[in-house]
């Protein structure tokens, strides 16, 4: 059987995680530029942020279809469920998480640790990489965190290359 990474997928996924965060078009700016630890109401409303971009996306991928716009709304609906099953909004579980969301949801993360935020300064190479090994089987897929091990130069080169100047 063909490996479902392929070349054509690795670039949709490509282009379609840059759309994960979409829902957040309906958050108040006050909540999202927010300067410190964000209260329960403005984090349940920040929460949000995947069932509005996920339904944004469904109701377009019902009336066009498509591979790209489904693994877009599965990509920004899915990017905070948790390998463990703790995340959200649905509480899914290991590999009921779709892979794309899965990926995106470690790129996801090490990107908001390795960036100054208005609530927080860039972390260090080594505490972003501790982060996201002791977040292994539980945040992310096991075998995600392998490959980031692997791979985890080249995140810090693009985080290098592209971050903050």
């Amino acid at each position: 059987a063909e490996p479902w990474l392929t070349s054509a997928r690795i670039q949709l996924l490509e282009s379609m995680s840059v759309l994960h965060d979409i829902g957040k078009v309906a958050i108040p700016d006050a909540i999202l530029n927010k300067p410190g630890k964000l209260s329960k109401l403005e984090f349940s409303i920040m929460r949000k942020h995947t069932a509005i971009g996920g339904n944004m996306l469904k109701g377009i991928y019902e009336k066009v279809g498509g591979e790209s716009l489904r693994m877009a709304m599965e990509i920004v609906l899915h990017h905070h469920e948790r390998f463990d099953g703790t995340g959200y909004p649905h509480k899914l579980a290991g590999a009921d998480i779709p892979l794309p969301a899965r990926i995106v949801a470690l790129a996801d993360v090490y990107d908001a640790l390795s960036c100054k935020r208005c609530y927080k300064e860039a972390f260090s190479r080594e505490k972003c990489r501790d982060v996201v090994l002791a977040e292994r089987g539980k945040h992310f897929d096991p075998a995600l965190v392998d490959l980031f091990t692997w791979l985890e130069p080249q995140f810090w080169a693009i985080r290098q290359e592209y971050g903050e100047k």
